[in-house]
């Protein structure tokens, strides 16, 4: 098996504002997994505030390299077993499991869908990101969508522009990327208007999240808060909802279990993303089916979209056919 990477630069459509900060781009760092002329792709992408650099991810990558490539092709949860032998940052250790997911599929000539027995009966709507902006400019753009899902970026807590959203008719979410405080919290889950949110998602930083109560009016959502397995149970007194991201958890195959446990939890789940590429978010888009909601318009983001698969369009999800992820390079 031969191991590549690069580095790419995707350019968003337009900057993308969130309580961590302003971002005109993102830099994706591209897997891709060879055997038997067959290639599979997965990808990760640096985030400041995740503390993710990938000069560190391509030196994890250089130190595994020689390991990787002389691996046998295993199933790909045993290749997992052995990803996890390596150390490997979540995000890398994600790259490298949909990469092989991919690969594997594409030997055996069978879709993800197959391999794990889902059946795409039902799939939810992609939510589209409204980002931070004033009121009146956030909802000019979701009244200009042909989405029918938003989720919008706050900055901190205003009641009154909390109160616009939920009168608005159309399908809201808020994340707030921990940027409410408890008393705002408080706030919400005892004000009824709430409900009229989809979710509420990540309201405080991580660990601040002992005020919030599951069983009142808000549907709060775990993002950073959910990482992996471990968590969440300290997490289910508090959240009705998780937020599934194959970086944070290391990768289609441990968000396969990460789902299973949640669901016998009572949790409702969400699968979502980073600013991706088609190449991250088809590998997400094949676990919507086992999902409540889905936020996964990384690549309707970007301006300068690097592969073909599953696409998201206008929300609605069209998982590709063709065989392990479908992903292929433009």
């Amino acid at each position: 098996m031969q191991l590549n990477w690069q580095i790419v630069t995707l350019q968003l459509k337009e900057t993308f504002s969130i309580s961590y900060g302003n971002y005109t781009h993102r830099e994706a760092l591209i897997i891709s997994l060879s055997h038997y002329g067959f290639t599979g792709y997965g990808e990760c992408t640096s985030i400041d505030y995740y503390g993710i650099d990938l000069n560190d991810l391509m030196n994890q990558l250089n130190l595994s390299k020689t390991l990787i490539e002389s691996s046998k092709m295993l199933y790909p949860l045993e290749f997992y077993s052995f990803l996890l032998k390596l150390n490997l940052s979540s995000f890398l250790t994600s790259a490298l499991d949909c990469a092989y997911w991919d690969l594997f599929g594409k030997l055996e000539n069978k879709n993800f869908l197959e391999l794990n027995k889902i059946r795409p009966n039902h799939l939810p709507d992609s939510s589209i990101t409204i980002s931070v902006a004033s009121i009146d400019e956030q909802i000019e753009k979701i009244k200009k969508s042909n989405w029918s899902n938003f989720k919008v970026k706050c900055k901190g807590f205003d009641e009154k522009i909390i109160r616009r959203f939920s009168e608005l008719e159309q399908s809201i979410a808020l994340d707030s990327n921990g940027s409410f405080t408890e008393i705002d919290c408080g706030k919400l889950q005892q004000n009824i208007d709430s409900a009229q949110f989809t979710y509420i998602e990540q309201p405080m930083p991580i660990g601040y999240y002992s005020i919030l109560n599951r069983n009142l009016h808000a549907n709060w959502m775990a993002d950073e808060d959910c990482q992996t397995i471990e968590n969440l149970r300290s997490l289910q007194p508090h959240y009705k909802s998780v937020n599934i991201k194959l970086v944070k958890c290391g990768g289609l195959t441990p968000a396969l279990e990460l789902i299973k446990t949640a669901r016998d939890l009572d949790f409702k789940i969400m699968i979502g993303c980073m600013t991706e590429s088609t190449v991250g978010i088809s590998a997400g888009a094949f676990l919507a089916p086992l999902a409540d909601y889905a936020d996964l318009d990384g690549a309707n983001l970007i301006a300068n979209d690097i592969a073909d698969g599953s696409k998201i369009i206008n929300g609605k999800i069209q998982l590709s056919e063709k065989p392990g992820l479908g992903i292929s390079m433009l």
